[in-house]
């Protein structure tokens, strides 16, 4: 595994024994009743922290100490863990969320190239490499671990390749599978592999470690981020806090683009597509999900409504094609103005450049 500057999340635990992301304790005690399992679907809703859990599955499996809690974080395995050079792990991502993380040799040549789209999928090419991997010698004598993240980018003719080696796994190979959505995966993959389910934190525990993230008011963005307090997080980095949301929908109502140009499409296209939802939930009665606090610029019109949402997800479904990106964002929020009628004909709100500042 390449070792690199920059590293965007803690990899196993650390030698005074903190945790990764503390809400990972209660599946690692529950992955020891599976220690003799050679294929573990690490499963769960997006954002509970599949990659950190299984990297810390993985120095458990590989960690040298005599305690019966493992991993220890202060043996030799355990530090070439959370440094990502230990000769017995693979872990097999793709090239754009390898990109992502800054896990790129210098030697990725392709990827360092700034013209190079790196694709979202993990390779039939990344699958092979790795079987043949898994059938060398183990370098420290515990065995050997291939982590795959997220198994649900793998295509039919890669989950295909992996079929023997889950089944037959070489010498003492450990596979570990992530996915927030097990049925996007091969029943043949599936069936081969025995399940190790996570969950999202409780709302206080999320809330409690965002503040520990430097988030001063963690409520609002972890709404948004449908309780994820990793996606939360994110959009915090983005510069996107409780007032930016608050006023994100009189600003959207009013045909205000201002907040969301220069960010990215599939950004864009998450926010406003959330708004919609939550438009719509309003007028069938129910309570708002990911702006639960905001103030509302009033009733949405639900033929508008539905027009709008029909175009976010036609955006949606395209959000790789090479767009204007400010001319469809101004296109998108134009449309709104149709939804909120009575706030789109008083114009935008004063103030705009406040909300803008945080990007």
């Amino acid at each position: 595994m390449a070792k690199t500057a920059a590293v965007a999340l803690q990899v196993g635990l650390s030698a005074d024994g903190r945790l990764p992301l503390p809400w990972l304790g209660e599946p690692l005690g529950a992955s020891r009743a599976l220690d003799g399992a050679h294929a573990l679907l690490i499963h769960g809703p997006a954002g509970a922290g599949h990659l950190e859990f299984g990297l810390l599955l993985a120095q458990a499996t590989l960690c040298e100490s005599t305690a019966p809690q493992r991993p220890c974080g202060r043996c030799a395995s355990c530090h070439l863990v959370a440094t990502r050079v230990h000769p017995d792990l693979l872990l097999v991502l793709p090239d754009a969320l390898r990109l992502s993380l800054g896990w790129v040799d210098d030697e990725d040549s392709k990827l360092n190239k700034a013209d190079a789209k790196p694709s979202r999928g993990i390779r039939v090419e990344q699958v092979r490499q790795a079987i043949a991997w898994s059938q060398q010698t183990s370098g420290r004598g515990r065995g050997k671990v291939l982590l795959l993240h997220p198994a649900d980018a793998l295509n039919a003719t890669a989950a295909n390749a992996l079929l023997k080696t889950l089944e037959e796994p070489p010498g003492a190979l450990r596979l570990l599978l992530t996915s927030a959505d097990p049925e996007r995966l091969l029943p043949t993959v599936r069936s081969r592999c025995q399940r190790l389910p996570l969950v999202l934190p409780a709302t206080a525990t999320a809330e409690d470690w965002l503040r520990e993230q430097g988030l001063a008011e963690p409520k609002a963005v972890l709404a948004l981020a449908g309780g994820s307090p990793l996606e939360a997080r994110a959009w915090a980095q983005e510069g996107i806090d409780a007032a930016w949301l608050n006023a994100l929908p009189r600003r959207v109502a009013a045909g205000d683009p201002t907040p969301l140009i220069g960010r990215p499409i599939s950004r864009v296209l998450d926010l406003l597509l959330k708004l919609s939802h939550d438009a719509q939930v309003q007028l069938a009665g129910g309570a708002a999900r990911y702006f639960a606090a905001v103030t509302w610029p009033g009733q949405a019109d639900a033929t508008a409504l539905r027009h709008w949402q029909q175009a976010l997800l036609r955006a949606a479904r395209h959000d790789e094609h090479p767009w204007s990106a400010g001319l469809l964002i101004e296109n998108l929020v134009t449309q709104a103005t149709a939804v909120w009628p009575q706030q789109g004909a008083r114009g935008a709100p004063r103030g705009g450049a406040s909300l803008h500042s945080g990007r």
